[in-house]
């Protein structure tokens, strides 16, 4: 479930996070960028240990209203998380899920922070959730990390590579259409409910003749993408500095996926939404099975 950031005083949910870097002054170099992915992936992994340190069965739930709720185990991460990155980058700034955003608003170099993207799925014990951290800098993501708690993987990019680190070892991100699965997003906020709904994909004879849909609800499905498990990733909304979609959005576009919004153009650039898919020919074929709807 990708839900709006709400603040929160996580200080009595700090689980700690070993092996802080030290902190340093950034310069905008290739070693500098490379030593920012790599807090961001140890970020990313000290999160996923804090999750899986909670046992979903027990662990207590803080409600936000409109049936929307964090645990403890999303503060616990985000307390993890925070630590490392501040502790590092004291003079960056942050915005994260549950305690908001902290730091210069004018800052250039400002860390997103999802702890647990997924809450829903968590809190009733199925194992689809994903822990992201990304950081933009001068209006673009130069690093970012998505870790999957239960499988240990933490897929991770320096803007330029993407790769899968797994039992200390980093493959290559490879996208491919193969599969033909399509996660669509089926969360609200709907901004374009009026000429576009993600639903109504499912009854689409041409979609269904073509591919075979899921919904995972959990923005690890966008890092699948990148990886090679999904063909394409839909979703309505506005995802500007979304603490939700940063570091997928970064790793899909590092892997070489075709990345834009619902009518094709840049993201961010117009209507919003997302359309990321693993090659150009499969971008194209939904896309045409979007513009339909908007066509109507």
């Amino acid at each position: 479930m990708h839900r709006r950031v709400t603040r929160f005083d996580i200080r009595s949910a700090r689980a700690g996070a070993a092996g802080y870097a030290p902190a340093m002054t950034i310069m905008n170099t290739a070693d500098s960028r490379r030593q920012d992915a790599e807090l961001a992936r140890r970020a990313a992994e000290a999160g996923a240990e804090a999750v899986r340190a909670h046992a979903w069965a027990t662990a207590e739930r803080h409600h936000k209203g409109g049936g929307d709720f964090a645990t403890a185990a999303d503060l616990a991460a985000e307390a993890a998380i925070l630590d490392l990155l501040r502790a590092a980058r004291p003079d960056d700034a942050f915005t994260a899920e549950e305690s908001g955003r902290t730091g210069a608003a004018d800052a250039d170099r400002r860390w997103l922070v999802d702890p647990l993207c997924g809450t829903l799925n968590y809190a009733v014990g199925t194992h689809l959730v994903a822990v992201n951290v990304a950081l933009r800098d001068g209006g673009r993501t130069v690093a970012a990390a998505t870790a999957d708690p239960y499988t240990r993987e933490t897929y991770w990019t320096d803007g330029e590579r993407a790769h899968l680190r797994h039992d200390g070892r980093d493959t290559p991100l490879v996208p491919s259409a193969q599969s033909a699965l399509v996660d669509l997003n089926l969360d609200p906020p709907y901004p374009n409910a009026a000429a576009f709904r993600a639903a109504h994909l499912l009854t689409d004879p041409d979609f269904e003749a073509a591919f075979r849909p899921r919904v995972v609800s959990s923005t690890l499905a966008v890092a699948w993408v990148a990886a090679g498990r999904r063909a394409a990733y839909i979703t309505d909304g506005h995802l500007a500095d979304s603490v939700h979609f940063a570091a997928g959005l970064a790793l899909c576009e590092a892997a070489g996926c075709t990345v834009t919004d619902l009518r094709g153009k840049p993201l961010h650039s117009g209507e919003g939404g997302l359309l990321a898919a693993a090659d150009p020919d499969t971008h194209a074929r939904l896309l045409d099975l979007v513009d339909r709807q908007y066509r109507r």
